[in-house]
């Protein structure tokens, strides 16, 4: 029996079932996985869940301590902490899959046309500009690219995927260095397939497992960047919910309220190791090399 062009070219369902056998496993990428998993749900019914709107005031109950009523306190402004987090998640969620996106779409496409072309004058223009951004510090370059696009949330979704563009560019090519001499890439162009089509039909689906490892790792470092933009006051800006802003805002009072800036950090912390680990069960999970897990 001879297999398909197709067939060839994507990855065959047996590897997928394969893979998904061992990601289910992995106990830190489930782990990961459950830990993504609620705060997705959070993100979606925040505002169901939440017990106060985020910019609600109380102002009876400046800096309460964490009480039956306010189960995580209340900031300067008698705003409730847990509702904030919760409406912050979403801001979070927001910019890191829309930044990471950005910087997945455009990154793996210089990267596929590096890779692919055949003219080295392209490959070296596209590598060397992507070498220029990679030279910058991550947080630098992200303040740069706000600096001359403005302050918010969208500037900094923007800026975030400038940031990562450069690795998903790198890993892109390097993929497609070691697949685009294989046969079924070789009988596609004898066929009289075009390079979009070779690119994207049969180069693509074969490279897509490192990506897809990079994806989930560049998430939790964006949602670290976007705190850290916030912190500065160059991301979210007040008076909407961010963990990286309401950090921020609790530096003055650590001495009196520490569980202003306890909470939101605990909620950074907890993203960032839920993404790690998913990613690490992932990249354990789509190596074929990989047999035994965690």
């Amino acid at each position: 029996m001879t297999m398909s062009l197709s067939d060839q070219a994507s990855p065959a369902p047996g590897l997928l079932a394969e893979a998904s056998g061992r990601f289910v496993r992995h106990r830190l990428g489930m782990l990961g996985a459950l830990i993504i998993g609620i705060l997705i749900l959070v993100a979606l019914f925040g505002p169901t869940l939440a017990p106060y709107e985020p910019d609600k005031m109380h102002f009876m109950s400046p800096f309460s301590e964490p009480t039956s009523e306010f189960l995580l306190g209340t900031d300067d402004f008698g705003r409730d902490i847990l509702s904030r987090i919760m409406y912050g998640a979403r801001v979070s969620l927001q910019v890191g899959f829309i930044s990471v996106g950005i910087a997945a779409t455009v990154g793996t496409g210089l990267g596929m046309i590096a890779g692919y072309t055949r003219r080295r004058a392209i490959d070296e223009a596209i590598m060397r500009s992507m070498d220029v951004l990679l030279a910058f510090p991550t947080i630098l370059l992200a303040i740069a690219v706000i600096a001359i696009l403005g302050k918010g949330v969208t500037n900094a979704m923007i800026a975030i995927g400038v940031v990562y563009t450069p690795i998903f560019a790198r890993i892109a090519r390097g993929e497609v260095l070691s697949v685009k001499n294989e046969e079924y890439v070789q009988a596609a162009r004898a066929l009289g397939a075009t390079d979009g089509a070779i690119l994207i039909r049969h180069i693509l689906p074969n490279i897509l497992p490192p990506i897809i490892v990079e994806t989930s790792l560049s998430l939790s470092f964006a949602i670290l960047a976007e705190a850290a933009l916030s912190f500065f006051g160059l991301g979210t800006q007040a008076p909407d919910p961010s963990w990286g802003l309401m950090l921020s805002e609790s530096r003055k009072f650590f001495n009196n309220s520490i569980w202003m800036g306890i909470f939101p950090g605990m909620a950074i912390m907890l993203t960032v190791m839920g993404f790690n680990f998913l990613g690490d069960g992932l990249r354990d999970a789509l190596d074929p090399r990989m047999k035994n897990v965690r």
